[in-house]
């Protein structure tokens, strides 16, 4: 007679782990958009706070307030945002909303990347002098790379969304909008650069260059936020009443009494 098969016990050291590193995976979303919080609160302060108050935000460019006396704002503030845009995307991963290797992954990396590199390499001081020098070149391609990444990303995500999941089509919908609107405000720079090679308007004066830069901006933290949202929401155990969520049920045989949710 054989003996019956002894009860597996989960080793609680074990299953507090893994518990512990779900917590701590369902966080990201909202350490992602925490972060997106206080970058942006610290450039917005920039604006208010003496002496980097003194810069035109009409005229001169947000990365002017590096070379401001409270310059640090700026660099925590700018790191702040790529490292929770990362988390945001280590969010959406998680939840299923986008693959690890994507082109919303890339190009949200991309996005990312560029905004570290216009920390470590400073705008040029045209105060000071008439040349970008090898840094203010830099400092001008990786901005430029940031603005065009972030909407082609966000618009990337939210295309074909809602048919995988039902649930995600309405914060696919705003992420969608959301991208839209970047990628209109990015057009005004477009513009500005093409009508350059057909007339003898600079491409910095056809709009206010620090007020243009703002609002491409504003358009693209926007955008991440949407983001950031959706992958909040996405997660699982999170998906709206009534919704299939986004594990398949595990049938038990002909009951039908589902094992895994």
């Amino acid at each position: 007679m054989s003996n019956p098969p002894m009860p597996t016990i989960s080793d609680p050291v074990t299953t507090g782990r893994a518990s512990a590193v779900e917590r701590a995976a369902a966080a990201l979303p909202t350490a992602g958009l925490s972060l997106l919080s206080v970058g942006s609160l610290l450039i917005l302060l920039l604006h208010v706070l003496p002496p980097s108050n003194r810069v035109n935000p009409m005229t001169r460019t947000i990365s002017q307030y590096a070379l401001e006396a409270n310059g640090w704002m700026f660099d925590v503030g700018v790191f702040a945002l790529a490292v929770g845009s990362m988390a945001v995307l280590a969010g959406l991963v998680r939840a299923g909303v986008v693959r690890a290797i994507s082109g919303t992954s890339l190009f949200l990396t991309f996005w990312s990347v560029s905004l570290a590199v216009l920390v470590v390499f400073e705008k040029y001081d045209y105060q000071n002098g008439a040349s970008t020098g090898a840094s203010g070149m830099i400092h001008r391609m990786a901005s430029l790379v940031a603005f065009l990444s972030l909407p082609i990303a966000v618009l990337l995500a939210s295309r074909g969304a809602a048919r995988r999941n039902p649930s995600w089509r309405r914060p696919a919908t705003w992420t969608r909008w959301a991208a839209i609107a970047a990628c209109a405000c990015f057009s005004l720079l477009i513009y500005a650069i093409v009508q350059s090679f057909f007339t003898d308007t600079r491409w910095w004066r056809v709009f206010p260059l620090g007020g243009m830069e703002r609002l491409i901006a504003l358009s693209d933290v926007v955008a991440v936020f949407a983001l950031g949202a959706w992958a909040r929401i996405a997660q699982p155990g999170l998906a709206p009443a009534g919704s299939a969520g986004l594990a398949d049920q595990v049938s038990d045989g002909p009951g039908g009494a589902a094992l895994v949710q």
